[in-house]
């Protein structure tokens, strides 16, 4: 194959890869409207934008036991989400709340993709080392490439699972 094909076929490989990766978008907002016949939920972000989100059985809901049914108008949730405007597609949805996901905010102290952990030291100077679930290692791998850098300020959505905090969205 001459040089002008490899590059041709090179470029068509590329552009496959470029279209078959989805956005993906994390969300924080409180759930504005329950549409249960369609499934979908409107939730509004803190500078007032509105995300209809579809919520199909695929996706995981995190902090409720009635799964949809346990999404309220009212309710804080973070989501992560894959496409845009009409859409937009939530992967796994997590409740905030006492019995749900906390957060925290801070800057990353140390991020370690082997043993899967981030540290981050809130805003109170206090250190908080998570445990990365799969996700939340994808995030922090998508933010650089590598991880996400030190210093770096992030929100990091989590529970509580005995004795560790196991992050679940890690944003920056």
């Amino acid at each position: 194959m001459n040089k002008l094909g490899r590059i041709a076929v090179c470029a068509m490989l590329t552009m496959g890869i470029c279209v078959a990766q989805d956005l993906v978008n994390i969300i924080l907002g409180t759930i504005k409207k329950v549409d249960s016949t369609t499934k979908t939920i409107v939730v509004k972000t803190a500078d007032g934008t509105e995300h209809t989100i579809k919520v199909t059985d695929a996706a995981t809901l995190k902090g409720t036991k009635d799964a949809f049914n346990g999404l309220k108008v009212g309710t804080q949730i973070v989501a992560r989400t894959t496409g845009k405007g009409a859409d937009e597609t939530a992967m796994e949805i997590g409740k905030i709340s006492k019995d749900g996901f906390k957060a925290t905010h801070g800057t990353v102290e140390k991020f370690d993709k082997d043993t899967k952990t981030i540290v981050v030291k809130d805003l109170h100077g206090a250190k908080k080392t998570f445990e990365l679930s799969g996700k939340a290692l994808e995030d922090a791998g998508n933010a650089t490439g590598a991880g996400i850098a030190k210093s770096t300020i992030v929100m990091v959505y989590y529970t509580e699972e005995g004795a560790e905090r196991v992050a679940y969205y890690v944003s920056n």
